[in-house]
């Protein structure tokens, strides 16, 4: 394996934004739960994002979604933010919640829908120059139930007007990453149901247009792997949303369901530079959490999702190169995946925590938020007004 030092100094360069609605209250398509402690506000919700940050120093940034997080003032949203050692990310459209958008939103063929879409969109990118945000993310549940529905040519047709409007809109350092996801709410057609679909469209607009891979959004028995390497060949791949899945987009915590595939993900991710610091340049790549937690505490739901992407990535790290080159070269299958394996059946829990230690950071990120006394705390706190989340 690859030396440990080697692996570790460079866990440095991992950051992970969070999401500012994983602290919200979310549900089944029946029932939205509530739990005590919930955050009222987007404050209180980088409020929780902050303390992630502070437990493992691996959360510096949070994700927008507007208008869930929509504010008066956004200047002085990032001044609060910074003020608890956090910044502001990616600024989420939504498109998705309008009964105007039943029948879609950038692709639809009524121009006055499509007006209010895209003008949601300019109105993001607005946002973006007040939080300082390089990314708006645009994630469409546009699509169709039936046969014969709408005209689905006409319909790409129109998203790359839609989008080419909205681009045109970007500042000098802001991207546009486009999501995709094969199906849901729409079940005979979606939109931007895979990773082409996005390339295609992206590589249309410009070099400021990328593709946000969503672990979850792919049918059973996809090598997610393999796309990532090739929208990292074809410099593309702009941001993850990390989750775990089991049937379909389940938003399950990153690595619950399968971690030898977040293990093989994170390969490629370095394997193509798109992780941390190359030749004194940062990576284009983000990476994102994206995920809902109904049945476990919010807070130490995302403090596990982002030690997991750092356990995965360390063993990542540890592959030897080297070595797995020279299987590879001579043709010996078994010793190839046997450099794969080594790696991946490293525990590298206590190196991680005397890491973290090394860092002044608690060596169990999970045990210091529960001898903390925050939850007890936000729980008195919190008490009264409207809780946080996503309608059902």
């Amino acid at each position: 394996m690859n030396d440990v030092a080697t692996a570790l100094g460079r866990l440095g360069e991992l950051a992970i934004e969070v999401p500012s609605w994983a602290y919200g209250n979310s549900g089944t398509r029946f029932k939205v739960f509530g739990t005590p402690g919930t955050p009222r506000t987007v404050q209180e919700k980088i409020a929780d994002a902050a303390k992630v940050h502070e437990l493992t120093g691996l959360a510096p940034t949070v994700a927008l979604h507007i208008p869930w997080d929509k504010v008066d003032d956004y200047a002085a949203l990032k001044e609060y933010a910074a003020g608890l050692g956090v910044g502001l990310g990616t600024v989420n459209s939504n498109t998705f919640q309008d009964d105007e958008y039943k029948f879609g939103s950038l692709t639809s063929s009524n121009e006055s829908v499509r007006r209010r879409a895209i003008a949601h969109h300019l109105d993001c990118i607005e946002i973006m120059h007040a939080t300082g945000s390089q990314d708006l993310k645009v994630w469409l549940a546009d699509g169709t139930n039936y046969p014969g529905q709408d005209d689905l040519r006409g319909r790409q047709d129109r998203l790359a007007e839609s989008l080419q409007e909205i681009y045109a809109g970007l500042g000098e350092n802001q991207r546009l990453v486009l999501e995709y996801k094969f199906f849901e709410p729409a079940f005979y057609h979606t939109d931007v149901p895979d990773w082409g679909t996005s390339y295609a469209q992206t590589l249309a607009l410009g070099d400021k247009a990328m593709v946000c891979l969503d672990t979850g959004h792919h049918a059973p028995g996809t090598n997610i792997e393999f796309i990532v390497m090739q929208l990292l060949r074809l410099g593309k791949l702009g941001s993850f949303d990390f989750n775990s899945r089991f049937y379909a987009d389940d938003d399950l915590i990153v690595g619950a369901a399968d971690p030898f595939q977040l293990f093989r993900i994170m390969y490629e991710v370095i394997r193509g530079g798109g992780f941390g610091t190359s030749a004194g340049e940062s990576s284009h790549v983000a990476l994102m959490l994206d995920q809902c937690h109904n049945l476990e505490e919010k807070i130490p739901g995302q403090i596990r999702s982002v030690l997991n992407v750092q356990e995965m990535t360390a063993r990542a790290l540890l592959v030897d190169t080297a070595a797995l080159g020279e299987a590879q070269r001579e043709g010996d299958v078994l010793a190839a995946n046997g450099v794969f394996n080594d790696a991946f059946y490293t525990d590298v829990r206590p190196i991680l925590a005397g890491w973290r230690e090394s860092r002044g950071l608690p060596a169990d990120p999970m045990a210091a938020f529960k001898a903390s006394g925050y939850q007890k705390q936000i729980n008195e706190d919190r008490v009264g007004g409207q809780q946080a989340g996503w309608g059902a």
